[in-house]
């Protein structure tokens, strides 16, 4: 029989000290991991000198309370040595990892035409990069644990993507093309790391964070009373699942998750096959099979899936 529980596995959160990832590591540690939650910013002081805790020390002060075991770092998860410390940090607390949760992220919100180059790179830094090097580092120590057992371990990664990359954010273009790059590392790492027993999944979810906050002003803000549809307590029991040994034959999948719902999305169809009656197209041909396609097709058609932004809880 499946369980859900993650007694004696060890998880690494990024972005662990707000939010999503701060959620995701409370769900995690209730489960029975072990945590070691990262966030950026170590302990400093305040404006009167007193000592002040940092984002990261909050989390596993709370999972401490509550009777769980956790670590903080509070390393920049886009440089190497921060990864391979997150995995060395697992290890050396607790004696493995098994969980690898990417979640920090940052954004830089901008029209195409008016973005700067330190706006394009920080976001596909720290989102892609940061998933990147944590993916890496983990791999790496799952292969080598693999190779010396002789025989598959236990290895779960949840990446974050969005549904800015889904749906084409417009005023997103850095975010977007971080998110659907992490998408692709996730299904390209789920083809390579299974044969470790390693599942790489992606999830694409909606929540209000610091973050986010100026993204739900008006339109969808929280309710007076009862749970905020747009919690972060609504996405994390999802990681937890994928975290889990329930989860063994979830390999390579993205959903969208929020509000008490989970959508699986599928691969993307192919609409149409055209071809050359010659040796090879020419532009003229091309006009021929594919105008009258698009001819037929409603305006705004294309590869972007706007159906997604209206799912929700029925």
């Amino acid at each position: 029989m499946t369980t859900t529980s993650l007694a004696g596995l060890t998880a690494v959160v990024t972005g662990a000290g707000r939010g999503l990832g701060r959620a995701e590591a409370l769900e995690l540690a209730r489960a029975g991991a072990n945590v070691v939650a990262n966030d950026f910013g170590a302990p400093g002081r305040d404006g009167s000198g007193a000592a002040s805790a940092a984002p990261a020390d909050e989390t596993v002060a709370e999972i401490v309370a509550a009777g769980g075991r956790a670590v903080a770092h509070y390393g920049d998860i886009a440089e190497t040595g921060t990864a391979r410390e997150l995995v060395e940090l697992a290890v050396s607390a607790f004696g493995q990892l098994d969980i690898l949760v990417n979640n920090a992220g940052i954004l830089r919100d901008r029209m195409i035409f008016s973005m700067t180059d330190e706006e394009w790179d920080s976001v596909i830094r720290v989102h892609l990069r940061g998933h990147f090097a944590t993916t890496r580092a983990a791999a790496a120590h799952w292969r080598d644990r693999s190779k010396a057992a002789g025989a598959p371990v236990y290895g779960r990664i949840v990446n974050t993507s969005s549904e800015a990359f889904v749906a084409g954010s417009a005023g997103q273009p850095n975010y977007a093309a971080a998110k659907g790059g992490i998408v692709g590392l996730t299904t390209s790492c789920a083809g390579a790391l299974a044969r470790y027993g390693v599942t790489s999944n992606v999830i694409c979810p909606r929540a209000r964070t610091r973050m986010t906050e100026d993204v739900f002003v008006g339109s969808m803000s929280a309710p007076e009373s009862g749970l905020d549809p747009l919690a972060p307590e609504h996405v994390s029991p999802l990681v937890a699942y994928l975290a889990s040994p329930a989860a063994a034959s979830v390999n390579g999948q993205c959903f969208v998750v929020h509000g008490g719902m989970v959508a699986v999305l599928g691969a993307p169809p192919v609409l149409a096959k055209f071809d050359t009656a010659k040796e090879a197209f020419t532009p003229g041909e091309l006009d021929e099979l594919m105008s009258p396609f698009y001819a037929d097709r409603r305006p705004g058609d294309g590869f972007a899936n706007l159906a997604v932004l209206g799912l929700k809880h029925e």
